[in-house]
């Protein structure tokens, strides 16, 4: 009779070094795969850069000259200038302020001077240097940020609160999804600035606002009114009690054998007197916010920041040609170097 043979004790131990030796190998492949993809970016920028190492002779007194007429060019060319307002629009009017500035500058490459002329109430002269408007959010500190987070949170619907992050909320916003704006003008004179703000004046006073306006302040109207009926139905209210504590004071008066009954009276008729003066509490507090709410928002913006009187002079990147010449000059040699490579690979091809 055949005895049955013991189970190997290794056997889980062997299955374990098989997995590990596996996950060894796929992790070996994966640092070898980072590897290679680091290795061919590294060789093609070696590649790239090799012929301006090879033709140095050629290229450093190239790069000089393009320094040298870059900087001649920027010294000739008229200096454009630039200034700043910042804006806090009311009632949507940053949507006509977007669009307004896009049809600004479209009237600036078309050279529609006497439309400009016209917006902006300046002379044609002035309207000729305008060059460009730029539109950008801001400035907004992080304190900022986090109460729009926090007021967005309470606006939405709860089962879309814990959904939200505030990195997912800053990376959805845009343009337009902020409550303060900068607008940058530049021109050919450094004095015109101050000139264009009535234009934006016409441009946060549009219809669409006005008519936000009208609804606002119809709506504080009627919520005024409402409120204002509600006090003066606690004031009679407030003073029927009045005479309810009078009646009673002399009942208390005439009657001495109720002592024992008249104060839970008395205490009753406080309690209700204290909530009708929280009532009215309540009220006054609804009425010193519509107030505040017309107070702070009353105009179509604010300025909070004009235009300079005396624009500062451009110096962005875009106009310092003593940089961009030498890089272009650069690029285009290497560009060349790589056209006459690539035509040599597929000419000796086969």
């Amino acid at each position: 009779m055949s005895e049955k043979l013991p189970e190997n004790p290794n056997t889980e131990e062997v299955d374990l070094g098989q997995l590990f030796n596996a996950i060894g190998k796929l992790f070996e492949k994966l640092f070898r795969f980072i590897g290679s993809i680091f290795k061919g970016f590294f060789s093609a920028l070696i590649y790239i850069i090799k012929p301006l190492v090879v033709h140095f002779k050629i290229v450093a007194p190239i790069f000089v000259l393009m320094i040298i007429l870059g900087s001649i060019y920027e010294n000739l060319k008229e200096p454009v200038y630039y200034s700043d307002m910042v804006v806090k629009p009311h009632f949507d009017s940053k949507y006509q302020l977007s669009n307004n500035i896009d049809y600004f500058n479209s009237l600036i490459s078309s050279g529609d001077i006497d439309e400009l002329s016209y917006i902006f109430e300046i002379d044609t002269t002035r309207a000729s240097n305008l060059i460009s408007f730029d539109l950008e959010a801001g400035p907004e500190t992080q304190n900022d940020l986090f109460v729009e987070f926090d007021e967005f949170r309470q606006s939405v619907d709860t089962s879309l609160v814990d959904e939200l992050s505030y990195p997912e909320f800053i990376k959805n916003r845009d343009l337009l999804s902020s409550r303060v704006f900068t607008i940058k003008a530049k021109a050919l004179k450094n004095d015109i600035f101050p000139q264009l703000q009535e234009g934006f004046r016409k441009t946060f006073e549009n219809e669409f606002s006005r008519f936000q306006k009208s609804k606002r302040d119809t709506t504080t109207y009627i919520q005024r009114q409402a409120l204002m009926k509600e006090l003066s139905r606690l004031d009679s209210i407030q003073k029927t009690y009045l005479e309810v504590l009078k009646n009673e004071s002399e009942k208390n008066k005439l009657s001495l054998g109720l002592d024992a009954v008249m104060p839970l009276q008395q205490e009753k008729t406080d309690t209700k007197e204290y909530d009708l003066f929280k009532d009215e509490q309540r009220i006054r507090r609804a009425l010193s916010e519509l107030d505040v709410e017309i107070a702070e928002e009353n105009t179509y913006f604010e300025v909070l920041s004009g235009f300079d009187k005396i624009g500062s002079i451009d110096r962005g990147i875009k106009r310092r040609y003593s940089i961009l010449f030498p890089l272009l000059a650069i690029g285009l040699f290497i560009m060349v170097f790589l056209a006459i490579k690539a035509f040599s690979f597929i000419k000796n091809y086969e």
